[in-house]
């Protein structure tokens, strides 16, 4: 099914019963997120509030927070078009009648991709024009109780680089609303649209900006996908509907706009200037900090004349972003061996934060050509900012991560097959570097036949400095001991202690407490949001002219350290309040 604006998509689900209409008058600061908060931890409905505090707007959230609405919202049809797409590559090149005529199912759909035109009276997003104070009213959520201010926490945010119109980005970077024209825009250096205010900032020229409140879903989905650099995110979108993407003029001047959104935010970034933005409760699991970010000037805002406000609330994992990231890497997987032959999969974690953690099964066809796919992964996109990557020539399902360790830890030899390179980009978000966007990267390689048999249960002697201990799978050991503050050298002396002591487990993982072994997505949020690989990684090594040979046990610390950000808790009034009043909202989950 393909739905051409949130309207039809959201009286599926009501008629579904997946869809709460909340009626009780509710507080965008602070209260509707726990709300959501609540509803997403037991996989309940979609959430439309429809009396909010100072504003006239009601507010949906929670729209694609389960794998069935994500899988409703979108269909089959754009997997099925891309797998098939790819795999008649090699019978298109070069195109041949016979080949073109076998394929013409998919090539008739792929005509029906792209944009649309469409008059002023046929697009319900021009229905108000809002030129005064045109921030006004908006219920921008403030999802924690240390966030700088309210947030819009689903913008589409379209501009096009200076001086090539055609060339488009449409990014979601939050917006902090300073007031009733101005916001913050945390548009990242590494990303499209932090290229094009690079590029205008060139210029010394402002960057005209759009931002797109709802629409197709659609357009949410196409702009967070980790598409090459590119590839037009508006094409994107329209692939995934199946259908041609209705634009409208600015009868105002400007950026064309989705005839079927609810909103359309116009103005512009003016050159060279910042001002502080945040801090703001991320999808890390931690407050992102305040930090100076370009400023974004409201000049005039359309909305359709019923307008829903779409919004999401992000924090530990799994939130909303969990489900639509794993429809995106299923859609986009099958495109990554055209880019990179030697590639047969690829996944990144969304307990993690996505960037802070790949993984991918490789081609190893000669000596050591999985390490050269290693560094032809962290060239592509956002790739560029993974963090940890693993790699193996097994035929596993990377998706099962305590599979992939364990078939890793097999076959890794860290003489050979562990490489740390430091003073490398980071993630805006990851705060375990040195300072912003700044960080390090290792590579762990598990090629070829299995080398040891992984111990499952910890037979062996007490180890000093440890309070408690439990294996998250074979071969990878979780160990509690002091605080950080406490003690910051314990991982290095538990490496040479465990050394000395021939240790059987090829990676023990030093944390704060040891029952987030219990979980895969607890372990994975925690040790890997929690360690910068120079700093943190350690073992007894050697150092070579050119390469640093590890030898084992691998001890990652992944406690809490300092200069890290606040993990995310909700404020205890409010918990209480939610709890007070949940009977008034009327939610049912399962």
């Amino acid at each position: 099914m393909s739905f051409s604006s949130l309207r039809p998509f959201l009286e599926v689900l009501r008629k579904d019963k997946d869809l709460a209409i909340i009626e009780a008058p509710v507080d965008p600061y602070l209260e509707i997120a726990e709300i959501h908060r609540r509803v997403i931890q037991e996989e309940g409905p979609a959430l439309l509030f429809t009396n909010v505090k100072g504003s006239p707007f009601p507010v949906a959230t929670n729209m694609f927070g389960t794998s069935r609405r994500v899988d409703l919202a979108f269909g089959p049809r754009p997997e099925q078009l891309m797998n098939r797409l790819v795999g008649a590559i090699d019978k298109l090149l070069p195109p041949t009648f016979s080949a073109l005529w076998q394929e013409k199912d998919m090539l008739l759909d792929l005509l029906k991709i792209g944009l649309r035109k469409t008059s002023r009276d046929t697009a319900p997003v021009l229905g108000v024009s809002r030129t005064e104070r045109p921030l006004a009213g908006l219920p921008a959520l403030t999802s924690w109780q240390d966030d700088g201010g309210p947030f819009i926490t689903l913008p589409l945010v379209y501009t096009e680089q200076p001086g090539q119109p055609k060339r488009h980005n449409l990014g979601m970077y939050r917006m902090q609303i300073f007031d009733d024209s101005t916001t913050g825009m945390h548009i990242q250096i590494h990303r499209g649209g932090g290229f094009h205010y690079s590029e205008a900032e060139k210029r010394n020229e402002p960057l005209p900006v759009t931002v797109f409140l709802g629409g197709p879903p659609a357009l949410i989905a196409s702009a967070i996908a980790p598409a090459p650099e590119n590839l037009p995110e508006l094409l994107l979108a329209s692939l995934i509907m199946g259908g041609k993407l209705p634009m409208v003029d600015d009868p105002l001047g400007g950026h064309r706009i989705p005839a079927e959104a609810e909103f359309a935010i116009s103005g512009r970034m003016l050159p060279f200037e910042r001002r502080p933005e945040g801090p703001f409760g991320d999808h890390y699991g931690y407050y992102s900090l305040q930090h100076d970010f370009p400023v974004f000037h409201v000049d005039h805002v359309w909305h359709r004349k019923d307008a829903i406000y779409p919004a999401t609330v992000v924090g530990k994992p799994r939130q909303e972003d969990y489900y639509l990231g794993e429809f995106l890497q299923r859609l986009l997987s099958p495109a990554f061996p055209l880019v990179m032959p030697g590639v047969r999969s690829l996944w990144t974690y969304a307990d993690t934060g996505f960037h802070a953690l790949s993984a991918a099964v490789v081609r190893e066809s000669y000596s050591r050509e999985a390490m050269g796919t290693a560094f032809s992964i962290l060239g592509q996109g956002q790739l560029t900012l993974t963090k940890v990557l693993m790699l193996t020539d097994q035929p596993v399902d990377l998706e099962q991560f305590r599979q992939l360790l364990t078939t890793v830890l097999e076959r890794f030899d860290p003489k050979r097959d562990l490489y740390v390179f430091d003073n490398t980009s980071h993630d805006t978000l990851d705060y375990t570097g040195p300072r912003l966007n700044h960080g390090s990267k290792a590579v762990l390689l598990g090629i070829g036949d299995p080398i040891r048999k992984l111990p499952a249960e910890y037979t062996g002697a007490e180890i000093p400095g440890v309070d408690r201990l439990k294996p998250f799978c074979p071969g990878c050991l979780v160990v509690q001991g002091a605080s950080y503050a406490r003690d910051p050298q314990l991982a290095d002396k538990l490496s040479v202690h465990l050394a000395e002591t021939g240790c059987e487990w090829p990676l023990v993982v030093l944390a704060d407490d040891a029952d987030m072994a219990d979980g895969e997505s607890s372990f994975l949020w925690t040790t890997f949001t929690r360690f910068n690989p120079a700093q943190d990684i350690y073992a007894v090594s050697e150092a070579g002219r050119h390469h640093i040979s590890y030898g084992l046990p691998l001890v990652i610390d992944a406690r809490m350290k300092p200069g890290y950000p606040d993990e995310l808790f909700p404020r205890e009034d409010i918990v209480q309040l939610v709890d007070k009043r949940w009977k008034e909202y009327g939610i049912r989950t399962r």
